[in-house]
């Protein structure tokens, strides 16, 4: 069973890979399941919301085309902050979701891409204030199936890697608000092709979540173009068994589906 459970298309702002071209090329690649995750993102000046009605009708048209060669998911990523959280409600009451990525793609209102988050903070500072922003979204959070990348600050830490030893006690947090809630965690390979130093989240933050009882384990490659599509999937299966996991999960209707590794 090979599942990609982090995928952008034309229906994302920043992606324009067509729906039907990411399906063929996950077909030619022996892909067996799929998960579209297109971006929501409320509350900065780069906000975006897909067009959510056209994205499920071009789902659905697929989903019946493509029924005999590949399982297709109709899925969503919410880049969420705590104060947006009826925004967000709103629109997974209004949608048949099958998965729901929770993404902290800002705080403050601030992207965290473009440095406007990090600007005028230091590194302990911008941190710290990116896992308590976190900590309050999932503390009040229900909508949603995985945190996506973590510890994405990583990609974009102008400093370079941060300490886990200095986070450690709010992410142990974190996870453990995660399992109560009946939540899980993505492995997101992007990590390989961002060139940084450990997996997404780190292999750090992975042992903790094993230790602290976690089993819900998605992994995506979060492609936006057809060369990103599936990369590293079965890498980081294998990693995910040297760290003791012996399922990773697919979704039908939020309920996650346990699959050997």
């Amino acid at each position: 069973m090979l599942a990609d459970y982090h995928m952008h298309t034309s229906f994302s702002d920043d992606s324009v890979y067509p729906m039907r071209d990411c399906i063929e090329r996950a077909i030619l690649l022996g892909i067996d399941e799929i998960c579209f995750t297109e971006h929501i993102d409320h509350g900065c000046s780069t906000s975006f919301c897909c067009n959510c009605d056209e994205y499920l009708k071009a789902f659905k048209k697929y989903k019946d085309v493509y029924k005999d060669k590949i399982t297709l998911k109709f899925g969503i990523e919410f880049g969420a902050q705590a104060h947006h959280k009826k925004y967000f409600d709103d629109i997974f009451e209004k949608y048949p979701f099958d998965f729901a990525l929770l993404s902290f793609h800002q705080v403050e209102d601030k992207e965290l891409w473009n440095q406007d988050f990090q600007s005028g903070k230091t590194q302990d500072e911008y941190n710290r204030i990116y896992f308590e922003e976190m900590l309050n979204t999932v503390n009040v959070f229900d909508n949603f199936s995985v945190l996506a990348h973590m510890d994405l600050m990583r990609r974009y830490d102008r400093f370079g890697e941060y300490p886990f030893e200095k986070i450690k006690d709010i992410a142990e947090e974190i996870l453990k608000l995660v399992i109560e809630k009946g939540k899980g965690i993505e492995v997101n390979t992007s990590s390989f092709r961002y060139k940084l130093q450990d997996l997404t989240p780190s292999r750090d933050i992975l042992k903790l979540y094993r230790n602290l009882g976690g089993e819900i384990i998605t992994i995506g490659s979060d492609s936006h173009r057809a060369e990103q599509l599936g990369q590293n999937l079965l890498l980081v299966r294998e990693e995910l068994k040297n760290l003791g996991y012996k399922y990773f999960c697919t979704f039908d209707k939020m309920k996650p589906i346990f699959n050997e590794l």
